[in-house]
């Protein structure tokens, strides 16, 4: 893979996707069994190109900060926290357009090129996983414990994976540089997110707009 065909991967992926995609892998059922829980946990953050839109930026963001393992885990634990919020019948504003926020509040924050500091950075992924978890509470409401324990495991680790292992390889396939600014591929990868992010919360105004009029 060259140092650009992902960031064409990431533009194709995202610009033809909807948070429509959004959904478990169980046809819109709710997961019954462990192994539907999990298979549910594992296959939502990768089916929703939003959400893997984040995750990956997330991991690129780690590495070029310096905390590949360590600042990832504040996005996973926040989703986890937004999941049990959305579990409790919590409500939280405009949820999927703030999911495309994110993407385009990291996407900016990777393309700028400005090395920030670490709990900065951590702190965005934070305040974007509580959306992000809540999200993926929809395909988990209403299941009993032990699916609801194998959904958690599964998403949990699946981003975890994505973030650790996809964002270190992608800015080592992109060629990694000393300086985070120099790194250009990886402000380009950036950039694709942050107009991915742009696109979706186009089309949710336009879609506030049909509803307005």
């Amino acid at each position: 893979m060259n140092k650009f065909s992902f960031t064409s991967v990431v533009a194709l992926a995202t610009v033809f996707s909807t948070s429509a995609l959004a959904h478990h892998p169980m046809g819109g059922e709710t997961p019954a069994t462990f192994s539907q829980g999990l298979l549910s946990g594992i296959g939502h953050p990768i089916i929703g190109f939003d959400h893997l839109a984040f995750i990956v930026a997330v991991g690129i963001a780690a590495v070029l900060i310096g905390s590949r393992f360590l600042s990832p885990l504040a996005f996973i634990a926040a989703t986890l926290a937004g999941t049990a919020l959305h579990l409790a019948s919590v409500s939280l504003p405009a949820v999927e357009l703030m999911v495309a926020l994110s993407l385009v509040v990291l996407g900016v924050v990777v393309f700028m090129g400005r090395k920030l500091p670490i709990a900065a950075v951590a702190g965005i992924f934070a305040v974007a996983g509580l959306f992000h978890g809540f999200a993926y509470g929809e395909a988990i409401f209403g299941a009993e414990a032990t699916p609801l324990f194998a959904y958690l495991l599964g998403f949990g680790a699946t981003q975890y994976a994505i973030a650790v292992i996809a964002g270190s390889a992608i800015v080592v396939m992109m060629g990694k540089a000393q300086e985070w600014s120099a790194n250009i591929p990886a402000r380009v990868a950036g950039g694709v997110v942050a107009g991915a992010g742009a696109l979706l919360v186009s089309e949710h105004a336009l879609a506030a707009l049909n509803l307005a009029g």
